[in-house]
């Protein structure tokens, strides 16, 4: 019992940090169909914003609040940047915005390498957030079931802007019938721009939330793309909901199949998985209905 408890919570947290990640994955790849293998290099951002911010805010306890807005805007305009200069002239070919975000995400890389070293950097925890909290007998530790809050935060905050708010109704619109939403007079274009704002931004508030458990490295991100790209396939492209299932699925697997293994071979067998679940399922858990001029 002991095990099931203690290997739960561990996969609740991860399964927390892929949702973060895979929230703004399920957003611009819904709606716009692309392929973003940069989206790695926005947490890798996110993750030095708040080691630069605690370079320039000495106290720990209030750095990371700050580090949180501000990851999620850096990110958020690094992903701006990328889609007005790159993304936009690719739209309808997959494969080559596949290529060129893969491009793009090894000169990020190489350039944070460059600007902060190849050693990884520390972000220190707030007070705040050290010691354990005892959940059915498990010392959980806080800073986890911190990340788990954010994650938490951010998914309510996503569907509330998607569900009540003028922006959330044109990218369902978009998301449902990009020629149809046109016709009635919504900007396409620029909800494009503003979801993948609002993904990259996500991103970046997973990467300061990852500086919590781990160090910032330049390629930090890539640990995280795949396995957010399998929740946004498995979950239903662009169904947040099915990313939330898919996520924590994933999380709570990874964390017994890592127990009783190894880690290396439990992603393998988590990538099984997800393979063998999407050959009897392919589009998802959820699927997006759809209007069509026929």
């Amino acid at each position: 019992m002991d095990v099931i408890v203690s290997q739960l919570f561990t996969g609740a947290s991860t399964g927390a940090v892929l949702l973060l990640v895979a929230l703004g994955l399920a957003l611009t790849f819904g709606q716009m169909g692309v392929i973003n293998m940069a989206h790695g290099e926005f947490l890798m951002a996110g993750a030095y914003t708040a080691y630069l911010t605690q370079q320039a805010v000495s106290n720990s306890d209030v750095s990371l609040l700050i580090a949180l807005p501000l990851g999620f805007l850096v990110a958020g305009m690094l992903g701006l940047l990328l889609e007005m200069t790159v993304i936009s002239r690719m739209y309808h070919r997959p494969l080559d915005t596949l290529l060129v975000t893969f491009g793009v995400g090894l000169i990020l890389q190489q350039v944070a390498r460059d600007v902060f070293g190849a050693q990884p950097k520390a972000v220190a925890s707030p007070t705040w957030l050290h010691g354990q909290l005892d959940l059915l007998g498990y010392g959980y530790p806080v800073t986890r079931l911190f990340i788990v809050t954010i994650a938490v935060g951010c998914l309510a905050g996503t569907a509330a802007v998607l569900k009540y708010t003028a922006l959330g109704r044109r990218i369902r619109a978009t998301v449902q019938n990009r020629d149809l939403a046109e016709t009635v007079g919504v900007s396409t274009r620029g909800t494009d721009r503003v979801t993948f704002f609002l993904g990259s931004g996500l991103a970046g508030v997973a990467g300061v939330a990852l500086t919590l458990v781990t160090a910032t490295v330049s390629n930090l991100g890539t640990s995280y793309i795949v396995p957010a790209f399998l929740v946004v396939v498995a979950g239903g492209i662009g169904q947040i909901k099915g990313s939330v299932i898919a996520a924590f699925a994933l999380g709570i697997v990874g964390a017994f199949l890592t127990y009783y293994t190894s880690g290396s071979l439990a992603t393998v067998l988590t990538f099984v998985l997800v393979v063998a679940f999407l050959q009897i399922r392919p589009q998802g858990l959820f699927t997006v209905r759809t209007r069509s001029l026929a």
